[in-house]
This record gives structure tokens, sequence and C-alpha cells, in this order.
């Protein structure tokens, strides 16, 4: 018996015979099964595809549930037992970005003293993921728990919000670099001023609503050639998207502040450097290039002037920013509407003592007994500034900031680090 196959296409044409008395009937019959075949063969690749289709839609949605870093009756114990406050008149603490550099820091230091800290973190690629991996392991053996999320996730902060009365937060979370602003300029306004909004309208939509303080920069002072820089000073002519996306952020809390009642202060961080450091800063690269024998980089600014930075030490900046934390109240807002005349507070967190970025290569030649080849080029115009020197008389007065590391101090801590966590332990007696 013939197959429906060899019947349609016979494999040795000519060799069968035609009954030409009844060629229309079969031609018609052989034009109809060649629909009606075809038809049906469509029909059951139509239907093959839509069970393809739905099947890896299930698969889909069982591997994001799976692989979710948040959610579940255990994900949420982690997160009230890390936000428990352990104090009397301790506060509540959000700190986004806090696997990165400042992050990692406030959040133990916060935790040291009894306060509840829950992080958040995204864990990008602009640097090496896994220092922020090290940061979060180190955070999770002090009990602090690093939700692994974005700022634009509307439903895990609204989440994290429903679960915790966070009194306060702490926004540290943002795209860093001035450079990089030429390679990716999404990633800042995602960032920068997207992820800013949405951490915002949860804050103001919170009942009761959490103070909050947020990390700008001193980038923003930009082409000001007025020293040292004074938060009274002009900050309308940034030099770099970066800075321009942090001026942006201080207009945008601003309006929150009028309109919601948001308790907000923002800092102005002058080059914070120290252990746990971000490998894209020159302090770091600098370390990193002279160690492995390569050449380094120094930029020089107009009529061949030495760049200089008002580098401040970790340990400072964290004292400014719970000392900020401390005395930023309760904003008078809630649930979204304006009650009485919440504060909005800028501030100056630096060091007050700017240092020649050959100075600081001088500095890491000693610690790292080993000398620098170095390559010195006219600064292009990539959005940094010639120098940067900050006015912190207003911090002091508010909360007594005062910062007590020099650079020659700060620099051999960092370079202990390094050396410890790269294992380069074979390096002992630094000066």
């Amino acid at each position: 018996m013939p197959s429906l196959e060899e019947e349609l296409f016979p494999s040795t044409p000519g060799k069968f015979k035609i009954d030409r008395g009844h060629s229309m009937n079969r031609q018609f019959h052989r034009c109809f099964a060649s629909t009606s075949t075809m038809f049906l063969w469509a029909l059951f690749l139509i239907a093959l595809t839509v069970s393809y289709l739905s099947f890896q839609s299930f698969v889909d949605s069982g591997s994001r549930y799976f692989s979710a870093s948040w959610g579940g009756i255990q994900w949420e114990k982690q997160v009230r037992n890390s936000a428990q406050i352990h104090r009397s008149g301790g506060m509540s603490v959000l700190v986004t970005g806090a696997a990165g550099f400042v992050g990692t820091h406030v959040s133990l230091a916060l935790k040291k003293r009894g306060d509840g800290v829950v992080g958040l973190d995204n864990f990008n690629n602009y640097y090496d993921p896994s220092l922020k991996r090290a940061r979060k392991s180190l955070l999770n053996s002090h009990g602090v728990l690093v939700v692994e999320g974005d700022l634009n996730d509307g439903k895990l902060l609204a989440k994290l919000f429903d679960m915790v009365a966070f009194t306060h937060v702490m926004h540290l979370a943002a795209q860093a670099g001035v450079r990089y602003a030429m390679e990716n300029p999404n990633s800042y306004v995602h960032s920068n001023i997207a992820g800013l909004v949405s951490l915002l309208e949860v804050c103001k939509s919170a009942n009761p609503q959490p103070a909050v303080v947020w990390a700008s920069s001193s980038s923003v002072y930009g082409l000001n050639d007025k020293v040292p820089f004074s938060e009274a000073d002009r900050t309308d002519q940034p030099a770099s998207l970066y800075a321009a996306t942090k001026k942006a952020g201080e207009e945008i809390t601003h309006t929150y502040n009028h309109i919601y009642g948001l308790s907000i202060t923002g800092l102005r961080f002058f080059t914070v450097y120290g252990p746990w450091g971000r490998p894209d800063m020159a302090y770091f690269s600098f370390t990193r290039n002279i160690l492995q024998g390569k050449p380094i980089t120094i930029y020089r600014g107009k009529n061949r002037a030495d760049l200089a930075r008002d580098f401040t030490y970790i340990d400072d900046i964290v004292k400014g920013c719970l000392g900020s934390l401390d005395t930023s109240g309760k904003s008078t807002g809630t649930g979204g509407k304006k009650k009485g005349n919440a504060p909005y507070r800028i501030f100056n967190l630096g060091n007050t003592s700017p240092v020649k970025v050959p100075v600081l290569v001088n500095i890491l030649e000693r610690h790292l007994k080993v000398k620098a080849k170095r390559n010195i080029v006219d600064m292009p115009g990539n959005g940094d500034v010639p120098f940067t020197h900050a006015n912190i008389s207003h911090a002091q007065r508010e909360f007594g900031y005062k910062p007590t590391t020099d650079l020659q101090t700060g620099l051999k801590k960092f370079v202990r680090w390094y050396l410890s966590y790269y294992g380069y332990n074979n390096r002992k007696g630094l000066q």
C-alpha cells in the first residue's frame, strides 16, 4: 500500500500508468488532497508554536520566581531582623547603594551603634562587581541584609516600605564617575535622576515619611573658581554630565521638600578615599599600576598647573553622614500631604586641605616602597575640574563635623587594606 508521500511525490516519475479517462478527476483529487494536507500541516505547526510559546512563558516565569533576589516568607523575616533597632532612641535606616564604598562604611557604623539597617544595591558592573560582593559579605557578617534590586523597581521599594517603617533613608546609590558619562550617559539619567525620583515617590507616600539624607557631590561646583567652595556659591556651571545629574538631584529634592514636606539633607562629598574604595578613583588605580610596574597618568591643568583635590578619608565622611542623619529630624509630612515646614539642607563634607596629585603619588610611593612610572599629560576636556576645596563651616555649626585624618595617615590605612585584600601579604613593615 503506497504511502501518502509516495502518492503525491512518486520516487520514480514516469514509471506508472495514467488513466487518461479520469485524468481531470484525478487532478482535482490530487489538488484537493494537497491543499487539505498543507492546511492540516499548517494547523499543526501553529498549534505547536503556540504550545512552545506558552511553555516558554511558563518556564521564564518560573525561572524569574525561583531566581528572584527578593520575596518570600524567609526573605521578609531577614528584612525585618536587619531593620530591628537595638538601642534606645535608635533609627531604622534604608541605605541605598549599601554595597558601594561609602554605603558599606555607613551601614556598618549604623549597625555598630545599634540602629536598624536594610541595604539595597543593584550590583552593576561599572567596576568589578566582585568587590561589591565582598562588601556585601562583610555586611552580612555584621547582621546587615543587602537586598539586590534596582531603585527603579517600584514594587520592590513599596514592599520594603510596607514591611518596615523606616525612620530615615540614606540614599547613596548613584552612577558614579565623571569620565564614564562620555561612554554611557543613559546610566546617569537612569540612576541619578529616575532612580532618585522613584525613591522620593515612595518616601513622600509613606506614613509617616522618613527623613531623607542623600549624596550629592562637590562636582556641582563645576567651573566655579571661588575658593573654598561654599554652599552659598553658584552651582549652575556643571563641567560634566555627572555633575549635571547631581545638580538636578538637588533641584528635584528641593521640589519634594516644598510640595510634600519631605525632610531633605543633601551632602556634597569631596573626593572620598580609603579601604574598600572604588577602583575607578585615581589613588586606587595608581596603587594598582605602581605595584604592577605599569605607568600612571597624571593630568595637569592650564599653564602646566598641578591638579589638586580635597581628599577626604572615609571615616570622616561616615561621621558627617551619621551627624546629618541624627540632626535631620522627622519630616512633617504624612502620606504625601504637606504639613508644616520640613527642613531642606545642603552640607559640604570635605577635609579643607587640598593636596596636589603629584604629592599624593609621592605618599603612595613611600607606603608601597615602589617608585611610580609617571606619565604627565595635559588634562583633556572630559569633565574633570582643576581643583576642589571645601568650606565645611556649615556642617561644623550644625552637627560638629570635624575631619581628623590627613592624607598621609589615610593612605597608609588604604595601602594596608589593599595589600591584604589583593594578596600582597609578603609586603610588611609599611612606613
